[in-house]
Order: structure tokens, then sequence, then C-alpha cells
């Protein structure tokens, strides 16, 4: 258990904790942090950040979770995955292979799809038989899977799911290559809902204005409190303090977008509390290892091929900002990466490893290219998620 000084902030960010996890909450060199909790046998972390840039608005925000942990050598093969969407399901903390079973070949559509014309159907048909077997053969053992509080739901999704699949299968027969996208995407979310049953998750708004590139735009990004729990937590709780509110976006390079410096000499967050810079330790989930790694790149740890949970793939990778020559110096700095993985291979670049990712921005990402410094985010807010907070330190502060 956390010192019982610990602020928790993170409702969701929490993620299964062995008795070894290590506890922030008194390391003598930190100060507010945050811890987190849920309402399974969750554990408790802290928290830290740094980060600036006509008028861009963060609106609905909500906290995710997402962190896989066991069998889940059935996702690894074929290209990397740069889709954000598939990205967080796939981190989901759940052990439950039968329902990633039939998830893999409904993701594997969007490579068949890559086929040109109708060739691509042949493959597209194979996805969804497996996925109907799949289904078929282990709904019983999704069902055990999800929380009990959310039985019927569970049922409900997977009747549309197996629905949807007949309904896909007769688009396949039918030829119409245009409409398999749109349903893929359909069965999708209901895979995603069961999933989060199995867990939980909420999704982030995030609308733009006064932009001459962008009238009004609405990002969807979501944070990974699983497989992040003291980063995402440390951001929720700056969002909370309405830290960002007003804040411009600070830099705008074609490679990254980046907020998150507040006005005055200090790079971070000033916890009112203390007087002094709030920090976090650099938080990176490695596949396969069942807590994070904390305060130590994977490369200082000599791990050269051990990949990342969340790794920087997609357009609109989200993470922590920090001096380049301090692992745990991050506190408010955020950064949204603007490159995909033909440019930042997972495992064969200078980010994955070295900073911490929290989320992804899973809507209308492409338009984070057109955010320019001085834009300003308006309002951020949470909306979802707050509930399952425990002594969260902006109440304190307040």
């Amino acid at each position: 258990m956390a010192a019982a000084a610990a602020a928790a902030l993170l409702s969701h960010y929490c993620i299964p904790l062995s008795p070894k996890r290590p506890n922030f909450t008194n390391h003598p060199q930190k100060s507010g942090f945050i811890s987190c909790c849920s309402s399974r046998d969750f554990a408790r972390f802290t928290p830290q950040i740094e980060q600036k840039g006509s008028s861009f608005t963060l609106t609905k925000c909500a906290l995710f979770g997402g962190v896989g942990v066991s069998d889940l050598g059935v996702l690894i093969s074929g290209p990397p995955i740069k889709d954000p969407g598939a990205l967080l399901r796939y981190a989901l903390p759940i052990n439950n292979k039968a329902i990633r079973e039939v998830q893999k070949p409904l993701e594997d559509i969007s490579e068949s799809l890559k086929v040109a014309g109708v060739k691509a159907l042949d493959s597209v048909e194979r996805n969804v038989r497996q996925a109907s077997r799949a289904l078929k053969q282990g709904r019983s053992l999704i069902l055990s899977g999800v929380a009990e509080s959310k039985k019927e739901e569970g049922k409900e999704l997977l009747d549309k799911l197996e629905g949807g699949l007949d309904e896909l299968q007769g688009i396949v027969e039918d030829k119409n290559r245009d409409a398999v996208a749109p349903k893929q995407k359909e069965l999708l979310q209901y895979v995603g809902s069961v999933e989060e049953d199995m867990m939980d998750g909420f999704p982030y708004e995030v609308k733009v204005k006064d932009n001459p590139s962008i009238d009004e735009c609405v990002f969807r990004i979501v944070l990974d409190g699983y497989n992040a729990p003291v980063t995402a937590g440390n951001f929720v709780d700056l969002v909370e303090r309405h830290f960002y509110d007003g804040m411009e976006i600070q830099r705008a390079d074609g490679f990254v977008v980046q907020t998150g410096d507040p006005e005055g000499p200090a790079d971070g967050f000033i916890d009112p509390s203390t007087e002094k810079p709030r920090t976090i330790p650099l938080e990176i989930m490695v596949d396969g290892d069942k807590e994070p790694v904390y305060g130590a790149t994977l490369e200082e740890l000599g791990r050269y091929k051990a990949q990342t949970k969340l790794p920087f793939n997609a357009f609109g990778t989200m993470a922590m900002a920090r001096d380049e020559f301090e692992n745990n110096s991050a506190s408010s700095q955020v950064f949204w990466l603007l490159k995909e993985s033909e440019l930042t291979p997972s495992n064969a670049n200078i980010l994955d490893g070295r900073y911490a990712v929290f989320g992804y921005v899973v809507e209308n990402e492409d338009f984070l290219a057109d955010l320019k410094v001085g834009d300003v985010i308006q309002s951020v807010q949470v909306v979802a998620g707050l509930d399952n907070l425990v002594n969260p330190t902006y109440k304190i502060a307040g």
C-alpha cells in the first residue's frame, strides 16, 4: 500500500500490482506524488511532467486504460501496428485469449484491404470466417472475463458482434468492397467495448478553434493508465487544475506538436502546496513485463530488443517531454508525434524506451499537423472517470 500521504489521481489509471511493485510515494527526491487506485486489486503510483501554443480547446475528457501482460503471442505478427485504436485495444490489461482471437482477424482486415480491387475480398472473407469461428467457440470464455456488473451488457455486445459478422460476410459475398471498412470499424468497436468491460476505459475529446487552417475540429484522445498510470494520472490531475486552459501551442515543427510550458521561469508545474516543481519518473511498460520500468531508459538497462507496450507507431502518439539528460524531469510538457512507423519504426528509433507514451489521438489526428505555434488551448475538461479518484491533489489544492 502506498503511504497515506500520497494523493491518488488515476481513476482507472491503475494496474494490477505485485507485492514488489515500486512505491514512488515515499521517494525522498520527489514531491507532490499522486497514487492511483481502482475497484480491483490495483496498485498505487506517483506523478510528474513538462511543456507550451490561436485557439484550441480540449473538451469532454476522460480516462482510459490499457496494458496486456500475459499470453498475447497471437497478436505479435505481421507489420507494425500503426492504427491508434488497434494499439490501444491490444494494450488493454486483459488476459482473455478468446476475445483476442476474435479481435486479431478483424484487425487483419486492414492489411487485407491493402490489396487492390476485389481481390482483397478473398483475404477479408478468411478473416471474417476466422473471427466468426473464434467467437462461436470462445463465447463462454469471453463472457467469463467480463466484469460481473457488466455481464448483460457483454452479452448484448457479443450478440451485436455475431450479427455484424454475418452482415460482413454478406458484404463480402456481394463483393461490396467499399462497405467492408465501415463495418470492420463497427465490429472492432464492439470488440473494444467488450474488452473495456473486462477492465475500464474513457475517451478524451479535443476541440480546436481560431486557426486559419481549421475552422473547428474535435480530436479524440485516449489515455492509457494501465501501461502509464503515473504519467496519465499526472496529466489528468493537471487537467483538473485547469493547468492547460489558455495555454499556447509552443512547438509545431512538423515532427511534434508540444505544449505544457507555463509562463515564468519554471519549465513545468509548480505545486502550490510545496511551492516546488512537481516531477514524475520516466515510466516505460515493456511487453511481457508485469509492471512498468521507472527512472531508466531501456537503453540504459541494456534491454535493446525489448518492445514497449505503447510504441511511437501512430501519428498522434502522446508522450511526456523531459530534459534530455534527466530521465525523471517530466512535469507538465506533453507532445504529439507527427510521424508514423515508417520513419520512426518500433524498437529502431530514438523515442521508444526513452520517452513515456501515455495515449494516442484516435480521431482527426491528421489535423494535428495544422496546429501552429500560438494556437491557444481554451479549456480541458474531464467528463468521466473522476468518481474513481482517491484524494486527488487538485481537490486538496482547491
